[in-house]
């Protein structure tokens, strides 16, 4: 079956929000990214900036409070993952799309018109490009990078029981700073 839907996981820094975002302009489908976010308060009656401030709360420390406070019943942050993979599975049945992170690839495993990508890049490749774009400072990018991936990791790890990053769950995995961002794009383009 064709692909109809593309999922972008990424290291912070790679490029793997600008490649899904190409890729989708191109392919002339919506890119759904932070645009994620807004369905979720939406849906949630949250406001943006508490599901936004929940995404970027989770960290390995996280993972032993959640075990926790599970014990207790649900977690806010529970009834938002339940949201998020309800938001993605109707943005999935909606049409052809490209959606950026929050375990999108885990959400669409089952679809077989779903193409799960992980972008990837070394961490000097990464870290001059965030300061370049988005204007980190030069002192210690390498660091915002750790405690990036380190939460993103975490929060995968967390509420699908896979490894973040590992090439075997993930139909393609591109080197963005060995390829280059176009590459990636004209690769991830070629396969849909």
């Amino acid at each position: 079956m064709k692909n109809r839907i593309i999922t972008i996981s990424r290291e912070f820094g790679s490029g793997g929000r600008t490649i899904g975002k190409e890729v989708a302009a191109q392919l002339n489908i919506p890119c759904y990214d932070k645009e994620l976010i807004a369905k979720m308060a939406k849906e949630s009656g949250f406001a943006e900036s508490y599901v936004r401030q929940q995404e970027d709360a989770v960290s390995s420390g996280y993972l032993a409070t959640a075990f926790t406070n599970r014990a207790l019943g649900e977690t806010n942050q529970d009834y938002l993952w339940k949201i998020q993979c309800r938001v993605i599975q109707n943005l999935a049945e909606q049409g052809p799309c490209v959606i950026v992170g929050r375990c999108a690839d885990y959400i669409l495993r089952d679809r077989a018109d779903c193409l799960t990508a992980f972008i990837h890049a070394d961490n000097g490749f990464r870290a001059k490009r965030i300061v370049r774009v988005y204007g980190e400072r030069p002192e210690s990018p390498e660091q915002r990078i750790r405690e990036k991936d380190k939460r993103r990791a975490a929060y995968h790890q967390f509420y699908t029981d896979m490894k973040w990053g590992y090439a075997k769950n993930y139909q393609i995995c591109l080197d963005s700073g060995q390829l280059g961002i176009q590459r990636c794009v004209e690769i991830l383009k070629s396969l849909y």
